[in-house]
């Protein structure tokens, strides 16, 4: 069963600059590369680009910005793509022939009407190799057309911008196309045509206006090289395919590449379907969309000592490896979407760098060291862990992880990096130290962390406490010694008390910290009520999440900080000090909408009014990383999303939490029946 169209947009969306610019699709290869940019064609950030490959040594390197498309027909030439220049001017302005845009399963899809031709153009990439593929099909047209595609690259990291360097680019012939070396030292990118004639140029395009770096408050300027032309004349019916690629020989033969493409969206579809079929087959379409989006985070790479190892991108198109974002996202990604053995791979694969009880923070794309700076990374493992169990039942995995995770309780108790130990007064975790970011509220600005929250943190002794009953139950499963995690876990249940605050009737963000208990209404006790062990009384998950409904609840997820608090940000906008001092201060994140949803499940039990805080997501996969979910929106209406346009744990959570209200529901249904 193919997948159904979610993402279709009109002229009155596409024939827009401002909504056509908006609206960003993406490409990935498995390998961490990928392609992506407006459906307008203009560039507006340093991440936009058509091959955006994996280097080993270098990371994520920007090879080819764009192709500037120009099509003749009947006695007229009709240019396609869109810049916006330094200067202000938009020229061309392409985006007003495109007739429709739509997402073909992961495939985005222009269709351009140039009088009564038209032309219809599809990007994808590779899956395992840095190559992108363009094929332009003349679907309709009253004779044939010429084609020509100027194409425009680059050569640099994908967080930094050029400004014409003295590079000495060579540009020659190669089988199908041309090679073009940038500069001394760089890999050789590949520009070839099954059937378009090439030639070279070594042409500098000059001062490209970057809109969204300005608004970052980053540099807004950048320059591409033309290094080839290509020319192919199409009779309707007819078409011409492109690969940009690091490899000489990727597969241009006929439809090759895209029907590869295709059935991989395909099994992925099957994967999903043959785990959950029910669920699948009475999912909404815009579910199905997202099965395919959260196959573009898992990636395949290489470890030091050279073997293969699976990796999960937190987010595109900045983001690189995040322990905590991928333990968070990865039952979504994986279990959700049928991919058990994924799953078993990546949580084999993460322990290999657990150091003194601690996963990393973030990974280094380039060689440098992990940081561990993560209190949680280690927490969110074993909820993820938890759920694996859960839906597999493969204890095998359990017997080999279980020394690791013993170790890793023995370092928390005895205390850790960071400041992070156990209170022995009370059993809770304490973390932090001044100067440091520890949880998932990490931004600083001028190194002064914006939201300190030293002391305990209430999410992090709520993941505390799961971790520990899950332990005592791994561990009775395998044969080990169970009485010492019940023990601590009963520890902090009963200590867990603390953060009742009786004046608001919800939990304290944080107990014993340099200035007592912090009050401020954060979302972060959600968690409290969500993960599977709950140290909180029915009334109290009651009293939770209402507060969070009332005060913390949008359409996209939770607000960050309490609107009525005196250091609410309601916009995430501007330089980045003033972005990050508002990142966590009122920034309504996505991914907190599942854990919202599941909490209200449990205490209300009513899985259609859980569904409907769902819902509004279904149009955003429309209106910013198209098919995807952002990673933050302003916090007040219109709510526009900002950051990262999709975002691992955003899509792996609602998924998550739509299977949760789908089979709760079903669940009410059956025993309706009966």
């Amino acid at each position: 069963m193919s997948a159904p169209i979610v993402v279709k947009l009109g002229p009155e969306i596409c024939g827009s600059l401002e909504t056509g610019t908006e609206r960003e699709w993406l490409v990935t290869n498995g390998l961490g590369g990928f392609g992506c940019g407006t459906v307008s064609g203009v560039l507006t950030r340093r991440y936009h680009g058509l091959l955006i490959a994996t280097v080993p040594e270098l990371g994520r390197v920007l090879l080819v910005s764009k192709a500037e498309e120009v099509v003749g027909y009947a006695g007229r030439d009709y240019a396609l793509g869109a810049n916006r220049w330094s200067s202000g001017t938009v020229q061309p302005q392409g985006f007003q022939l495109i007739e429709q845009f739509h997402l073909a399963g992961s495939i985005p899809v222009w269709r351009f009407a140039c009088a009564d031709a038209i032309l219809e153009k599809r990007v994808w990439m590779q899956d395992g190799a840095n190559t992108t593929f363009i094929r332009y099909e003349l679907v309709y047209g009253s004779a044939p057309a010429g084609l020509e595609v100027k194409v425009l690259v680059n050569y640099r990291d994908i967080h930094t911008t050029t400004q014409a360097p003295d590079w000495k680019t060579s540009v020659t012939s190669a089988p199908r196309g041309l090679c073009v070396v940038a500069r001394e030292g760089a890999i050789p990118v590949y520009l070839l045509s099954d059937i378009a004639q090439a030639e070279a140029r070594t042409e500098w395009y000059r001062n490209y206006d970057l809109a969204s770096e300005r608004e970052r408050g980053l540099d807004d300027r950048e320059d591409h090289l033309l290094a080839g032309v290509f020319r192919a004349q199409l009779s309707p019916g007819g078409s011409v395919t492109f690969a940009f690629s690091t490899d000489p020989t990727p597969p241009l033969k006929d439809r090759s590449a895209l029907a590869a493409r295709e059935g991989l969206d395909q099994m992925l579809l099957e994967y999903w379907i043959a785990a959950h079929p029910r669920a699948a087959l009475e999912a909404p379409h815009w579910i199905w969309q997202l099965v395919l989006a959260a196959a573009q985070f898992p990636v395949r790479g290489r470890a030091s000592d050279g073997r293969e190892r699976w990796s999960i991108v937190a987010g595109y198109p900045w983001f690189g490896e995040w322990g905590r974002d991928a333990m968070i996202a990865l039952p979504g990604l994986t279990m959700e979407t049928g991919r058990p053995d994924l799953a078993r791979s990546l949580l084999h694969e993460f322990l290999r760098f657990a150091q003194q009880g601690l996963l990393p923070n973030t990974f280094s794309e380039n060689g440098e060291p992990a940081a561990y700076n993560s209190v949680d990374s280690m927490l969110w493992y074993v909820q993820a862990l938890q759920q694996y169990v859960a839906q597999t039942s493969d204890l095998s995995l359990v017997r080999d992880v279980f020394d690791v995770l013993a170790s890793v309780v023995d370092w928390y108790t005895r205390g850790t990096r960071y400041g992070i130990h156990m209170d022995c007064a009370d059993g809770l975790l304490q973390a932090g130290e001044f100067g440091t970011q520890v949880t998932w509220m990490d931004a600083k600005v001028d190194d002064r962390p914006v939201t300190p929250r030293m002391g305990k943190p209430v999410e992090v002794n709520a993941l505390w406490f799961n971790a520990l009953q899950a332990m005592a139950r791994f561990a009775a499963e395998v044969g080990r010694p169970a009485d010492e995690y019940t023990r601590l876990a009963e520890r902090v249940k009963n200590a867990f008390g603390r953060y009742w605050n009786q004046e608001r009737q919800c939990c304290f963000d944080v107990i014993d910290g340099p200035n007592g208990n912090d009050g401020s209404l954060r979302p972060n006790q959600i968690f409290a009520v969500s993960l599977p062990e709950s140290p909180l009384s029915a009334e109290q998950r009651k009293h939770v999440v209402d507060i969070c409904a009332v005060h913390l609840l949008t359409p996209h997820g939770l607000r960050s900080l309490d609107a009525a608090d005196a250091n609410y940000c309601r916009h995430y906008e501007g330089p980045q000090p003033k972005r990050d001092a508002a990142y966590h201060q009122g920034t309504v994140w996505a991914w907190l909408l599942g854990p919202f949803v599941l909490a209200h499940l449990r205490v209300y039990q009513d899985p259609r009014r859980a569904f409907a805080f769902l819902e509004p997501m279904a149009h955003h996969l429309s209106a910013a990383g198209l098919g995807s979910i952002s990673e933050i929106f302003d916090g007040e209406a219109p709510f526009i999303a900002r950051g990262a346009f999709a975002q691992a744990w955003s899509v792996a959570e609602i998924v998550r939490a739509w299977r949760a209200c789908y089979d709760a529901g079903l669940r009410v249904r059956n025993e309706a029946k009966n």
